[in-house]
């Protein structure tokens, strides 16, 4: 199933009123998204009777566009951001997301349930959330669409966080043309998150300009990679006109932020919570933690890592934010420098620039490029440009996609998993953009 633009739907009683772009669609989001009367649990027993008071901006923006929510999907506990030694996947709530395309295999995370569900058909969309590569990654291991946004495209208030210079919700879908619908409707302004001030895409239809000539006539850099499936997506852009240009990306060797901004954000996130929530502090969280060992697998290593930052301490708050603006600095100046040097649209590549990416806080988007001869496991390859670029990288990763047409069902590659279960998600003539009314 595929959105399909209506201007007008019928019932029984006459002429029914469209609600909006995203009318009747089926909606799933990742378990670390607020929607009302429903507990917000990021993976974890200590979360799972907390219950917001209020949809999160982005779930009131699926809403008003005429969305279904129809529920929660599970990930990696608190996005990943909890042990160092847990697989992707699992919650000591909700227990292993298991990978369609091979079930030996990770689903990666830390949005692997909205993946998994994208990819086996459960709903049309699928809402994930990325700090560094948690909607990317997913999107690969589960051959489907991932579209991680500008930070600052998609507010975050409502959002179980990790880092406020990194974090991001953002669409994972099974085409690109259905990822560009779902971004345009959840886009917005948001008073509590002042990263979205000014945001340059509000009103912009990102599924407007899709088109399979967008490669004709653009200039790409791409990193070098002896991947056999990544040399043959390149062959492909370059049939379709893309001049393909070798690139290096450089990084920072600054340490990260995540456990600097940890706590502080958690803490900020949990304040907005009824006053009967049954956390209301990061310390609450780290001791329920200590007490329930046994009923958690893993540790909390990064919980106790982040506990020891104390940023009402002036040093400590000076030393974070000069690491904070010098690794954005550096990281998208590595960027940008080479779009501007080569006059580039976007830089390709297998996932070598997921890093640097999440630390500037620009877009990316991910794209199944096929299956490994060996085992069938997806591969993709992601478009990355600067910030508020996603009307120029979706048109690029679309008419790849349209050229391509590389993606498999979970079905198709997977069989054994699937008896007595079909997965609706052919290639057909309905696949062309619909014409706008």
């Amino acid at each position: 199933m595929r959105i399909a633009r209506r201007q007008n739907w019928t019932t029984s009683g006459g002429r029914g009123r469209l609600r909006g772009p995203l009318h009747g669609v089926p909606v799933l989001i990742k378990d670390n998204i607020d929607i009302a009367g429903m507990p917000t649990t990021a993976g974890s027993i200590a979360l799972a009777a907390s219950v917001p008071q209020a949809d999160a901006p982005i779930i009131a923006r699926l809403r008003a566009a005429g969305a279904v929510i129809l529920g929660k999907t599970n990930l990696t506990e608190f996005a990943n951001f909890i042990a160092e030694d847990m697989p992707s996947g699992y919650s000591s709530l909700a227990g292993q997301v298991i990978n369609p395309y091979d079930a030996s295999q990770t689903p990666s995370g830390s949005s692997s349930g909205s993946g998994v569900a994208a990819a086996s058909g459960l709903a049309t969309l699928t809402v994930g959330t990325e700090t560094s590569g948690s909607i990317l990654s997913p999107a690969q291991a589960n051959s489907v669409v991932g579209v991680k946004p500008t930070v600052g495209a998609v507010s975050r208030t409502g959002i179980v966080p990790i880092s406020a210079s990194q974090d991001t919700a953002g669409p994972m879908t099974r085409t690109v043309y259905d990822a560009a619908v779902l971004l345009t409707g959840i886009i917005s302004e948001d008073a509590d998150d002042p990263a979205t001030d000014g945001n340059p895409l509000l009103g912009i239809d990102l599924s407007e300009n899709l088109s399979p000539d967008a490669l004709g006539g653009v200039r790409l850099g791409y990193l070098e990679s002896d991947d056999e499936l990544y040399q043959e997506a390149l062959q492909v852009l370059a049939k379709q006109g893309a001049e393909l240009i070798k690139v290096t990306v450089g990084d920072t060797e600054l340490d990260g932020v995540l456990s600097l901004e940890f706590k502080r954000d958690l803490n900020a996130y949990l304040a907005r919570l009824p006053d009967d929530a049954p956390m209301r502090s990061f310390d609450a969280i780290r001791r329920f933690n200590r007490d329930h060992q046994q009923a958690r697998k893993f540790g909390q290593a990064m919980f106790d890592r982040s506990a020891e930052v104390d940023l009402t301490d002036p040093e400590q708050l000076a030393a974070y934010e000069k690491v904070r603006d010098d690794g954005i600095h550096q990281t998208r100046t590595a960027i940008d420098s080479g779009l501007t040097e080569h006059d580039l649209a976007a830089i390709v590549s297998r996932t070598e620039t997921v890093s640097v990416g999440a630390r500037a806080g620009y877009p990316a988007v991910s794209v199944p490029i096929g299956y490994t001869a060996d085992h069938l496991r997806p591969a993709s390859i992601t478009f990355l440009g600067t910030a508020w670029s996603e009307p120029t990288l979706l048109p690029l990763a679309y008419a790849y996609e349209r050229a391509s047409r590389m993606r498999r069902t979970p079905e198709e590659i997977n069989p054994s998993l699937f008896r007595g279960y079909t997965v609706h998600d052919q290639w057909d003539a309905d696949i062309d953009v619909p014409e706008h009314p």
